[in-house]
């Protein structure tokens, strides 16, 4: 068995989001065993599974991402869909545009401590669409 979804998230400010809850919400119902793919169709956001218990993890996170892959850095060339915009495309080649996730008993296999998260880099990224793939 092979299903695909298209799921549409709802514009986020830059930052680190959880996101577990709408991919949950808009799956259909899910093999006993199998794996779950999720795409983003996007590349100024990425995607990964990090804690999802303490919110301060995420501020970290952006900061990192901030502190390491600066805004008008000298060297960019491609600079005219803004300061946000370059930046944007090397942070998601750094957290990645796919996740894998295991389904066992008709959910999907995360860790206690683990959730699904967008990584939305730019100011004003708008809609973000999520392919997802159901194995089973």
């Amino acid at each position: 068995m092979v299903e695909q979804y298209e799921i549409r998230l709802p514009s986020f400010r830059r930052g680190i989001h959880l996101i577990t809850h709408h991919i949950e919400n808009q799956l259909q119902a899910l093999p006993e065993k199998g794996l779950i793919n999720i795409f983003i169709q996007h590349t100024s956001a990425g995607l990964t599974i990090n804690e999802n218990a303490d919110p301060s993890v995420r501020t970290d996170l952006e900061k990192f991402f901030d502190k390491n892959v600066p805004e008008n850095a000298p060297y960019y060339r491609h600079t005219a869909e803004g300061a946000d915009d370059m930046p944007a495309h090397i942070k998601s080649v750094i957290t990645g545009a796919s996740l894998t996730v295991p389904v066992t008993n008709g959910r999907m296999n995360l860790g206690t401590w683990q959730g699904i998260f967008l990584c939305e880099f730019r100011n004003h990224g708008g809609e973000r669409k999520l392919l997802i793939t159901v194995f089973g």
